[in-house]
């Protein structure tokens, strides 16, 4: 069965799907947000999902809101069997979720009903999870409440962090996409699954101010925290009142922290030395490996250490 596809998306981690779409059916247009200032001159800049679809020669749409009729017509017109969604980042109102013949199909980068919401990714390191994943769901009116129709998943790495996860899981979304889109070609659709009502957490926005480490929670947590927000928005602290942004630490349990420091209270410097700065956590202690000075470059400890002498207090 042929299919008119339409594809939606405007981040990097959409590029996988935008060309696992382009690859199963006719893929006629593509929407984006519209151009945003970006970077010290702020100049216009184009999504990277507006910059391969021109390459591949598709049709680009950049409407600000898909709640306007115009738009809506304009969708309409373009008569889709499919609208592929991925971190599109606009609402779907119901009037557009009715226009293509299959429906709207999302590709969302969590195991619902867990991590509904914008930062699903770095929420799943932030809190612990050992596994994580994309489905594959067909969209309603509700944020990310859609039922299901397949999945991926992957565990979490220790060493896994936001940049890296994120790049993991556009690679699985792709592929969920394509075996979905396949199916539907085949006439043969992955059967819809409504949501468990149980296990439902929001994965909300990313905020600059939520980067600061707080030095009286437990080093695992703030380890933790520093991967997930790599490489934005980049944990940060007070270092003997310099400003350091956090590319990379490692948490160690409470018996080494006494070890360095049995009196030390948190925000309290119990090493530097070329392996890292250790820092006392409400729990354990956290050694920083990898740190960046204001208007300066990531360098490792060993480095940063050779411009300064040992700092005493976080």
């Amino acid at each position: 069965m042929a299919l008119r596809l339409v594809f939606a998306g405007t981040p990097a981690f959409s590029l996988p799907c935008l060309e696992a779409t382009a690859a199963h059916g006719e893929l006629v247009a593509v929407y984006t947000q519209p151009d945003r200032p970006a970077g010290r001159g702020r100049a216009l800049a184009e999504s990277p999902v507006k910059q391969r679809a021109k390459q591949l020669g598709i049709a680009v749409r950049q409407p600000p809101t898909l709640r306007d009729a115009d738009a809506q017509a304009g969708l309409r017109e373009l008569a889709p069997d499919l609208l592929v969604v991925v971190a599109y980042g606009l609402i779907l109102p119901q009037a557009v979720l009715d226009i293509p013949r299959h429906g709207c199909w999302n590709v969302h980068a969590s195991l619902l009903p867990r991590w509904r919401g914008a930062a699903p990714i770095q929420r799943a390191i932030e809190a612990g999870d050992a596994e994580t994943g994309v489905d594959l769901m067909r969209m309603e009116k509700g944020l990310d409440t859609g039922p299901l129709l397949l999945r991926r998943t992957t565990p979490i790495h220790d060493g896994d962090t936001g940049g890296s996860l994120h790049d993991r899981l556009a690679v699985l979304a792709a592929e969920v996409l394509a075996e979905g889109l396949a199916r539907l070609r085949a006439g043969d659709p992955p059967p819809a699954t409504p949501q468990p009502a149980e296990g439902v957490t929001y994965a909300h926005k990313l905020e600059k101010a939520e980067a600061r480490l707080d030095w009286s929670q437990p080093a695992a947590a703030l380890a933790r925290r520093v991967r997930a927000f790599h490489p934005w928005p980049v944990a940060e602290c007070e270092l003997a009142g310099e400003r350091l942004r956090v590319h990379a630490a490692v948490p160690l349990p409470e018996a080494e922290a006494l070890a360095l420091g049995a009196a030390a209270q948190a925000g309290e410097v119990l090493a530097a030395d070329r392996t890292g700065l250790v820092v006392r956590c409400g729990e354990g202690a956290l050694r920083l490996t990898q740190v960046q000075r204001e208007g300066g470059r990531p360098q490792p400890v060993a480095e940063y250490l050779k411009a300064r002498p040992r700092p005493r207090t976080a």
